[in-house]
């Protein structure tokens, strides 16, 4: 037979309480408004308007919500397209674009910026740090 201490069950029923939106825990310890924005597809300014639509203030915590409160935000956040549904919609988008080879599709394909910004210098993040061009020449001069 098992015996639990104190502590272990105190561990389990944290658990339970943890707030988890669409398979995501929520930070219990960050204010609501910055916790909120774990999810894929919610920022700070549409954390503050479901917020605000629940009638709970920005400060709160996840671990001070009651259940109640925690459904109403719940309710608010199903007419949203989010996460896995918002992932799909952009990569579809992509798709669309390489598929009727606009320009916007073609530098998706080449893994170059799309909105039109400069590639003859930055632009490494997008590229990776590929360095093409010869530069400025001086380890040819000390070779010689």
């Amino acid at each position: 037979m098992f015996t639990l201490s104190v502590k272990q069950i105190q561990d389990t029923s944290k658990d339970k309480d943890k707030m988890r939106l669409l398979g995501i825990t929520i930070p219990d310890e960050k204010r609501l408004e910055i916790g909120l924005t774990a999810l894929y597809g919610i920022g700070r300014s549409r954390a503050q308007e479901i917020l605000n639509k629940a009638n709970i203030s920005h400060g709160s915590q996840a671990k001070d919500l009651s259940t109640e409160q925690e459904n109403e935000i719940r309710k608010i956040i199903e007419g949203m397209k989010l996460e896995g549904d918002l992932k799909r919609e952009v990569a579809g988008n992509i798709k669309r674009l390489k598929d009727i080879k606009s320009y916007r599709g073609v530098r998706h394909q080449r893994g170059l910026p799309v909105r039109g910004q400069r590639t003859k210098t930055n632009s490494r993040t997008r590229r990776g740090n590929v360095r093409k061009t010869m530069g400025t020449g001086r380890r040819a001069a000390e070779k010689k």
